[in-house]
């Protein structure tokens, strides 16, 4: 790997250390001030609401300006996100903001990778990122839950700053004073990402760039197997989104766990979907990636199997388990639709098309969340409900593929063909 590639990782990993932390802060926020439960359920969605919303421009910007620059103003924006916070802004607005950074900081990770490393790479950066990422992510958790615990809580909140007036009185507030310095640190690493040799891409205007994106998006629906690398990572990241709040509720509702005690099992599923992550870099290739299909199908039968959870003993494996079939399934998924991507599209375009697709499933599912939990559902209805709808929809994507191969033999031969060339 390039010297480049390991300060994006930890530029990667100590802006999503934070991410990970205030969710749990933002959680434990809401749930002190007595919010009702909706609004914790729609946490995650209000992240993904940018995402959705800004798809045209974030692509196009991220194609506009050098990588390193865009994920320093990303980070600069989450910052803004974490200060607003503290101010009394309502978290779920505040939130939101912190996922406009997020939103923009997305395309430069994922497409500074295809500008800075060989095709025949992007499987093992892949693991690295995902891996890495997923690390952060039980390290994140873990952290915000120590944040807002009743033991690390009580001395931060007994350090005052001589002559200045905080105005932070709860364990959440000052667990996101904390996190907003994370922050600051991710973006100081932006700033030694280097410069690829990748032409810069003008920005047109939002008329333009809008036809253009939709232009993109559905080349890469109607792409064979462009098409099915989307189908399975949107409908991955769309569950994976809201089961970080799904088993924050779940753990209170079978296992009476509180904030801090929850957190720690949503860091457990991250902590198995690392190393499938892992070991999908090693042993997972570009041209084989379609046949991971049916681990698609399990993981949704395996949602449901956690509703049968009834101690904590029982509960780590499961869902060490549940998040490994997740991570094995999703490395290599990710890397062809990169793949088909580029060779669509510019790279920002094409991740910016990626995360439209996710973050709409993770908007339209946390949406559905939010409403049975308005409905005042239990939370194993909603992991039944989902679980069910994974497996049904991987079932579908593996027949389209399956209709696919038989229709087209020939174009899904050359694609495979150039997958396997670029994966030497």
């Amino acid at each position: 790997m390039k010297k480049g590639f390991y300060t994006i990782m930890s530029a990667q990993f100590v802006s999503s250390l934070a991410d990970s932390a205030l969710f749990i802060a933002a959680y434990d926020m809401l749930k002190i001030a007595n919010a009702p439960s909706w609004q914790r359920a729609a946490l995650v969605p209000m992240l993904a609401l940018f995402y959705v919303i800004l798809a045209p421009l974030l692509g196009a910007f991220a194609d506009a300006r050098p990588k390193g620059q865009v994920m320093f103003l990303a980070n600069a924006v989450k910052l803004v996100g974490c200060i607003l916070m503290l101010v009394g802004l309502h978290p779920l607005l505040a939130y939101a903001v912190v996922g406009l950074g997020a939103a923009g900081y997305s395309p430069a990770k994922y497409g500074i990778l295809t500008e800075l490393l060989p095709a025949s790479q992007l499987v093992k950066a892949n693991g690295w990122i995902e891996g890495l990422t997923v690390l952060s992510i039980i390290l994140g958790t873990v952290l915000g839950g120590v944040l807002v615990g009743p033991v690390i809580s009580k001395h931060l909140l007994s350090f005052d700053l001589p002559g200045v007036a905080t105005g932070i009185t709860t364990a959440p507030e000052a667990a996101v004073a904390c996190i907003a310095s994370l922050y600051v640190l991710a973006a100081l690493f932006n700033l030694r990402i280097p410069r690829t040799d990748a032409p810069l891409l003008p920005m047109q205007g939002p008329v333009v760039l809008t036809r253009d994106f939709m232009d993109c998006n559905a080349r890469l629906w109607n792409d064979k197997l462009g098409q099915i690398s989307l189908a399975t990572t949107t409908l991955f990241w769309g569950v994976s989104g809201n089961m970080r709040a799904i088993v924050m509720v779940w753990a209170a509702a079978a296992l009476g766990y509180s904030t801090s005690q929850a957190s720690n099992l949503v860091g457990v599923v991250a902590i198995g979907t690392t190393a499938g992550v892992l070991i999908a870099s090693v042993h997972s290739r570009l041209d084989r990636a379609t046949s991971l299909m049916p681990l698609g199908i399990a993981m949704g039968v395996l949602m449901i199997g956690l509703n049968a959870i009834v101690n904590v003993w029982m509960a780590a494996p499961f869902l060490m388990l549940l998040g490994g079939v997740g991570g094995y399934l999703v490395v290599p998924m990710n890397a062809l639709l990169q793949h088909r991507g580029a060779n669509l599209m510019g790279a920002g375009r094409s991740i910016a098309v990626q995360n439209f697709n996710e973050q709409a499933c993770i908007l339209g599912l946390g949406a559905v969340t939010s409403v049975l939990a308005l409905l005042h559902l239990s939370v194993f209805v909603m992991i039944a409900i989902l679980g069910a709808l994974v497996a049904l929809a991987m079932w579908w994507i593996k027949r389209l593929h399956a209709r696919n191969c038989a229709r087209h033999p020939a174009e899904i031969e050359r694609l495979l063909a150039i997958a396997r060339s670029d994966n030497r």
